[in-house]
């Protein structure tokens, strides 16, 4: 099998298990009747140490390589899912929170950057369309696997079913079926500066507000959007349902990115993703009808599904020469670190103001910022050699800008 197949692959059966774990983890605290307190502790576990380790952890692989991380990424994603099989305890909760966030952590920072790597510039966006996909389809097996699963087998079987899913890629990455890594032409004392440098460019830290409206958006979805269904009286099913028309948004779109990533520069995408998505929280509070939310929430699964390939894609790309995995770690920091404190914020403003100033305060940076981010396409570079041969391993100079 060719290397970025396998890469996907791998990420997507990693993904099975500790989403599933995480679920999992849930419903188990749930019948063992602990508090919402607990279980939005045992929810803090998976992001907080990642939040911590994540630049760290990309910069062990732009030194290293990803086959050594992305296969202890795999085994902490295994052992910390098989680990309430095994000792079947609330204290066996916590630790596997802890292990499964940090093993996903090294997972994803590891795929991501290998599929960066094994790409030439212009690939990238398709490439990173098929990441996003093979995402959304993992996001959908998961929750019904782990449901199914609990009802038939028992909380304590589905951990060990849910932990299989990790022995393909310990095996295959303890096969080495990856390319090995070779040492890098960048800069010797590039992954020694500060995390701060990744920011010097103004793309770069243009880039990193992006990527922070769109992550709270994400947030303020999942928080706001069961609690505005409750208060106009939907159903828990009609509240699935309305957000399932959201996921079902994120896959369409992505599955159509390599087609959209041909006629779209990435900013302008970027920007256009903004507006949609601003579009949709403003509009949300208007209305009580379960089929006008259900539209809206397609849009706004448009607008929130279709930058992760080209953020991905410019992330790789306008990162300093020898560092691309640490600013995916940079990346990942903010996510979980989003994860980590937004929903206890979202609550103390929510229970003080209500939802209405939420969405609108969304609505108002998701405008503002598809005003202000615009960053002109750059010529291409001369001396684009195409795409490494190795996982870790790229030319000289920095990747080709076509039409950026």
């Amino acid at each position: 099998m060719k290397p970025l197949p396998l890469v996907i692959i791998l990420l997507v059966l990693n993904h099975v298990a500790s989403l599933g774990a995480r679920i999992s983890v849930t419903l188990t605290a749930i019948h063992q009747e602990a508090s919402p307190f607990t279980i939005g502790l045992l929810m803090s576990l998976y992001a907080l140490l990642p939040a911590l380790l994540s630049v760290s952890a990309g910069r062990w692989i732009d030194r290293i390589g990803v086959e050594q991380p992305y296969r202890l990424g795999s085994i902490g994603v295994g052992v910390g899912t098989v680990l309430p099989f095994v000792w079947f305890d609330m204290s066996a909760l916590y630790v596997s929170s802890v292990i499964v966030g940090v093993g996903f952590m090294l997972v994803n920072v590891a795929a991501y950057h290998a599929v960066g790597e094994l790409s030439s510039a212009n690939e990238r966006p398709t490439n990173f369309s098929y990441v996003a996909i093979g995402f959304s389809t993992s996001s959908f097996i998961a929750p019904i696997l782990a449901g199914v699963a609990i009802d038939n087998f028992g909380h304590r079987s589905t951990f060990l079913l849910l932990a299989l899913f990790t022995v393909i890629p310990i095996v295959a990455l303890s096969l080495k079926l990856l390319p090995k890594h070779h040492a890098r032409n960048a800069d010797a004392n590039a992954s020694r500066g500060s995390v701060l440098e990744i920011l010097r460019t103004s793309e770069m830290r243009k880039l990193f507000v992006a990527m922070a409206l769109f992550t709270v958006a994400w947030d303020i979805y999942g928080f706001a959007i069961p609690l505005h269904g409750s208060a106009i009286g939907l159903s828990a099913s009609e509240i699935g349902i309305v957000m399932g028309a959201f996921a079902a948004a994120t896959f369409t779109v992505r599955l159509a990115m390599p087609f959209i990533a041909q006629r779209l520069r990435p900013w302008a995408l970027i920007r256009v993703a903004l507006i949609v998505a601003a579009l949709s929280f403003l509009l949300v509070p208007f209305t009580n009808s379960v089929a006008v939310l259900m539209v809206l929430m397609f849009i706004m699964g448009l607008g929130l599904g279709a930058p992760q390939p080209m953020v991905l894609t410019l992330l790789h790309e306008t990162a300093p020469n020898g560092r691309a995995a640490e600013a995916v770690g940079l990346r990942t920091t903010l996510i979980n670190g989003s994860q980590t404190v937004m929903p206890m914020a979202f609550g103390v403003l929510g229970a003080a103001f209500g939802l209405m100033p939420l969405f609108y305060s969304m609505a108002a940076l998701l405008f503002g910022g598809g005003a202000v981010l615009n960053v002109k396409p750059r010529a291409p570079e001369i001396n684009d050699l195409g795409p490494p041969t190795d996982v870790t391993k790229s030319a000289d100079t920095p990747d080709q800008h076509a039409d950026r």
